[in-house]
């Protein structure tokens, strides 16, 4: 068996610099299995994964020759070829893969639901990263909607943990909530979950461009919105700022702003990836240091606290009420190609891509 693949293939250093690499893969080895991966979702997030690849680990899920690397996105796939009859040809998966047309991976930890890759480069890596869903077990999985799965999923993890990190600190004796890059998709999420379950608690303030106010503005679940151009404008009241936007100029005119009045500042995204400077310079800002969010911190926190049973009840009650509103903010984009997937990309770089669409790309010949 031999299978053709394409890769696109990102310079550590300058994610505006990409390459499609290609390639053969022979038949799966003893313990392996191949994938063809179907489709999968770009949203602002996976820029994140660029930026912060070297400080988290990103670029060490799926290694490549350096300079380059290879950034993870979330998807579906299907085994096309097995070495292990408990995953059988036909298999579906939902979780992390390259922006690629096949993967190999090497099953461990099998069960009904789900299983793990155990290659070795991964057996370091945060283990909620490494888990691969099987969708015919999965009670969640609407196959109708798995473009929303992939686009929302990951992204609306990190606001539900985010929603709950915040008020299980009380808000830092905080009356507002500042989300920076209020359009993208992780800032969406927790906008809604405080906006739904937090009034009493905080105000919600979305920072956004000019040219995507209209649309923050349009969904409801924020109190305020200012441009970057207005942060001189801020309400100087004691806020929390939740940066999704990672840049360092808009960082530095929230804390100039409001000094001591912020209360906890926290760093999340990099959706201004040229821009982002998290950790640089930052012990020379007003108020206190931002400090980096970890979803999967909180998620074991949780885990632990709640039971698996009790974790998954309240994630999946909170994220029907989120789909139920996303269907009416953001239209689903499919692209299919080498073509597609690189102008859409290369969008995402430049800031250009529209906030009111969740982007689907496929690089198989029938995805």
């Amino acid at each position: 068996m031999h299978v053709q693949t394409v890769t696109l293939e990102s310079e550590r250093a300058n994610l505006a610099n990409w390459r499609l690499r290609e390639a053969q893969i022979e038949a799966p080895q003893a313990g392996e299995v191949l994938i063809r991966v179907d489709h999968f979702a770009l949203t602002a997030n996976n820029i994140t994964y660029g930026v912060a690849g070297d400080a988290i680990g990103y670029w060490q899920f799926f290694p490549a020759e350096a300079p380059w690397g290879r950034i993870p996105v979330w998807g579906f796939g299907e085994v096309i070829a097995s070495t292990l009859p408990a995953v059988p040809v036909g298999e579906r998966l939902y979780g992390y893969y390259p922006m690629s047309t096949h993967l190999v991976i090497r099953p461990e930890n099998v069960s009904r639901g789900g299983l793990v890759d155990g290659a070795a480069h991964r057996a370091a890596l945060p283990p909620v990263y490494n888990q691969y869903t099987r969708t015919a077990a999965d009670p969640a999985y609407d196959p109708d909607r798995e473009a929303e799965q992939m686009l929302y999923r990951p992204l609306f993890t990190t606001a539900f943990f985010l929603d709950d990190f915040l008020a299980d600190n009380g808000f830092f004796d905080a009356r507002n909530v500042i989300l920076t890059s209020a359009s993208s998709k992780t800032a969406l999420g927790l906008a809604h979950l405080l906006h739904g379950n937090r009034r009493e608690q905080c105000r919600v303030i979305g920072l956004t461009s000019e040219r995507n106010r209209a649309f923050v503005e349009s969904l409801g679940c924020y109190d305020h919105t200012f441009t970057y151009e207005e942060i001189p404008s801020l309400p100087r009241t004691s806020s929390v700022m939740v940066d999704m936007a990672g840049s360092g100029s808009v960082r530095a005119a929230v804390h100039g702003r409001l000094a001591d009045e912020l209360r906890y500042s926290c760093a999340v995204g990099a959706t201004h990836w040229d821009a982002a400077t998290v950790g640089q310079g930052d012990q020379d800002l007003p108020g206190p240091k931002p400090e980096m969010f970890f979803a999967p911190t909180q998620i074991q926190k949780r885990l632990a606290e709640w039971g698996q049973e009790q974790f998954n009840l309240l994630m999946a009650g909170a994220w029907q009420g989120f789909l139920e509103a996303s269907g009416r903010w953001i239209q689903v984009e499919t692209g299919h190609g080498i073509e597609a997937l690189t102008a859409t990309y290369e969008r995402f770089l430049a800031g250009t891509a529209d906030p009111a669409r969740g982007y689907v790309m496929s690089l198989t010949s029938d995805g």
